[in-house]
């Protein structure tokens, strides 16, 4: 399937519009408020395309394509959709607390036993899920306002803006505070269960546990200082003398939520009332990292310092102290899982798939996945080597295939429960509010997806490349035709049956994760197209010999004959010619095929003329 982002990110844009723009109401489902996470992912689906490309604005009446507006017909025209977008915005505010934002899993919640329901008090728990998404939106949503408040000049609508800024500024502090206080170190022993788990993972068999001991201390004994200063990142007495002592390994990342016993993060009160500006609950999650809600928190962290939040100036000075510390852990973060997906000599940890959790030794191509996602990340921030890029984008491949996306399932293939019921964690934590908990991930195809397109993104061999985008396009394919063909939610996704009849019965119902893991592929793939294509230096070698002969005959050509009219037949082919020649030594550089492409062009017309007079003095003899 060939990869269109703006037709396709429209083709969504018109299936939300139609599914949850009802009677000119937003149909947000039910009204427990606790579907945050959904609810997020939903309105990202169009806010975040929005705010990254600057052709999907929708900020600006007066400069909103007319397929853009065609698309969101449902909300009105260019100037009704914004102040739509503020309406529904400002709904969402309500919804999940409004100025005591809340950050519930909801529904995305399940019990670990069947037998057993859920309590309230469990589905209100916050989920770092939820607070990252809620970075991205914040952040979309105060970058949408800067923009549109200058251009209404309607009182009830700035009325909204400025209710609206409040919220999203509040709820933005409130998310980074959640980020903070769900980040853990967990330092084990090398004889605990989760020490052992990590020793295999790191020797693969073919280090003694003193060799991976020793490989450790070496590799992260800088990191370790750096995580133990308790100035930098805060952490406990406790966990700084467990993770000073060397002969300790240890993890770092996200819990699933707030860690039990994490100490509150000192926010300046409310200016009006002197009190605080937002309740912070006490935390119930293990001090256990997980490599999903590490990866969802690193996607929303980057986002705080990207050059957009910058340029805009979209974060206070209070909130630009919270992402400074976010920023530290986030680099943190991203160090440690690299380098353990890269550690030792010889096969990478990551190369051995599926990757094996310390969590209850759990293992899965999910697991790989998210630690290859981390990787890219890391790819990102450094510069990258040919061998690095070769290697993960055979990772890709592989984690295609096992997942049965790139290759065809077997009569009760186990690889299909990655997409269909999914890969469940165990909440620890969960347990002392009621039954234990559990979070299931349906997403493996999406994901794979949008870190294939960013991996792609940093490749410059043409090779790897090549082989990133027909991966690309074979997982783009798996997933459109897993659109819902029929009924409440046509066009979006997961009807997971279309690819995997065979797999568990489900009823077909739209999964705002997955559609909204899919508009930032779109995003991706945009950012892949607007840079620069590969530049070849054989290519630009053979594009100076063409222009450099079609110059060489161009001026040949010139003194053939006296200087024709202008607008005579040959005048006007010898103006193109040149103009063509100047555009070639232009994009010699930059665009070396192109360029050739275009002296190859003037080389041709070269010899028309040249033929032509060779016909005429011909005749004339």
């Amino acid at each position: 399937m060939l990869i269109k982002p703006r037709q396709q990110l429209l083709d969504i844009w018109q299936a939300m519009a139609r599914h949850s723009y009802r009677d000119g109401e937003w149909n947000w489902g039910p009204a427990d408020g606790l579907g945050s996470v959904a609810d997020a992912e939903r309105l990202l689906c169009l806010m975040y395309p929005a705010t990254e490309i600057s052709s999907l604005r929708l900020d600006d009446p007066d400069t909103t394509p007319d397929d853009v507006e065609k698309a969101l017909r449902a909300m009105g025209d260019s100037t009704e959709i914004p102040r739509g977008l503020v309406k529904i915005l400002n709904e969402f505010m309500d919804r999940h607390g409004g100025r005591n934002p809340s950050f519930a899993g909801g529904s995305c919640f399940t019990s670990a036993d069947s037998r057993y329901k859920l309590t309230r008090e469990q589905r209100e728990t916050g989920v770092v899920d939820s607070y990252s998404m809620s970075v991205t939106l914040c952040l979309a949503t105060l970058g949408f306002l800067k923009v549109y408040r200058g251009k209404t000049q309607r009182h009830s609508t700035l009325e909204q803006i400025e209710s609206l800024r409040q919220a999203a500024s509040i709820r933005l502090t409130a998310a980074m505070v959640g980020l903070l206080r769900s980040f853990t170190v967990n330092a084990v022993d090398l004889t605990s269960p989760q020490g052992q788990a990590l020793t295999r993972l790191l020797g693969r068999g073919r280090l003694s546990e003193r060799q991976v001991l020793l490989g450790f201390q070496q590799r992260f004994r800088q990191l370790r200082a750096v995580i133990g200063d308790s100035v930098v990142l805060g952490l406990d007495a406790d966990t700084i003398d467990e993770l000073l002592n060397e002969n300790r390994l240890f993890e770092v990342g996200w819990a699933w939520s707030l860690v039990r016993d994490a100490p509150e993060v000192e926010i300046a009160p409310d200016p009006g009332t002197g009190e605080p500006l937002f309740k912070q609950d006490q935390g119930v999650a293990h001090r256990v990292p997980y490599l999903y809600f590490t990866v969802v928190a690193l996607d929303g962290i980057v986002d705080l310092f990207s050059e957009r939040t910058l340029v805009l100036g979209l974060l206070s000075s209070e909130q630009q102290r919270l992402a400074d510390a976010l920023r530290l852990r986030w680099e943190v973060t991203q160090q440690y899982w690299s380098a353990v997906a890269c550690f030792g000599e010889g096969t990478w940890p990551l190369e051995e798939i599926p990757w094996r959790t310390t969590l209850k030794r759990l293992e899965s191509e999910y697991f790989s996945l998210s630690v290859a996602s981390i990787l890219v990340h890391d790819l990102v921030r450094r510069r990258v080597t040919d061998d690095d890029l070769t290697r993960t984008v055979a990772v890709m491949e592989r984690l295609a295939e096992r997942g049965r996306i790139t290759s065809r399932p077997t009569a009760q293939d186990p690889a299909v429960a990655l997409h269909n019921p999914g890969v469940a964690l165990p909440l620890l934590g969960s347990e002392i509010l009621g039954p234990p908990m559990q979070w299931t991930m349906t997403d493996f195809s999406a994901q794979l997806l949008k870190r294939t397109v960013q991996l792609c993104a940093l490749s410059r061999n043409i090779e790897s490349q090549d082989r990133l985008l027909r991966l690309v396009e074979d997982l783009l394919d798996h997933l459109w035709r897993r659109r819902i063909k029929d009924g409440d939610g046509v066009g979006l996704w997961d009807d997971v049956h279309a690819v995997y009849p065979d797999s568990v019965p489900r009823e077909s119902q739209v999964s705002w994760a997955i559609t909204e893991r899919v508009c930032e592929y779109m995003v991706a793939a945009h950012a892949l197209y607007d840079q620069a294509p590969i530049r070849s230096a054989e290519l630009v070698s053979l594009a100076r010999h063409l222009i450099s002969e079609a110059a060489h005959l161009f001026g040949k050509e010139q003194m053939e004959q006296p200087t024709p009219m202008a607008k005579s037949s040959r005048g006007e082919t010898l103006k193109a010619i040149e103009v063509d020649l100047r555009r070639a030594r232009l994009l010699l550089d930059s665009q070396p095929g192109t360029s050739s492409a275009l002296a190859l062009g003037v080389l041709a017309r070269l010899d028309s003329l040249a033929r032509a007079r060779e016909s005429t003095s011909h005749q004339g003899a």
